[in-house]
């Protein structure tokens, strides 16, 4: 298992839009995002900040992947 990287808000958004999420609502400073097979996982928006370890770690397991599969979803930002 990798270690789990250092990760901006935007960057992680754009790699659950590539993974098929799409923004279900957002109150305040924290947005749903749900994927069309019922996952789903809050992200807090907040730009320029770093998302911490067991936020991202939550995340993932939100996901139903591993920090390896994550981690090449981020990899293919273009």
């Amino acid at each position: 298992m990798a270690k789990l990287p250092v990760v901006r808000t935007r960057a992680l958004v754009r790699a659950l839009l590539r993974l098929g999420f799409f923004k279900h609502h957002q109150v305040g400073s924290h947005a749903q995002f749900k994927h069309p097979d019922g996952r789903r996982t809050t992200v807090y928006i907040h730009e320029g900040k770093d998302i911490g370890k067991k936020t991202l770690k939550g995340i993932i397991m939100d996901l139903n992947m591993t920090v390896d599969e994550f981690i090449a979803a981020l990899k293919n930002q273009k």
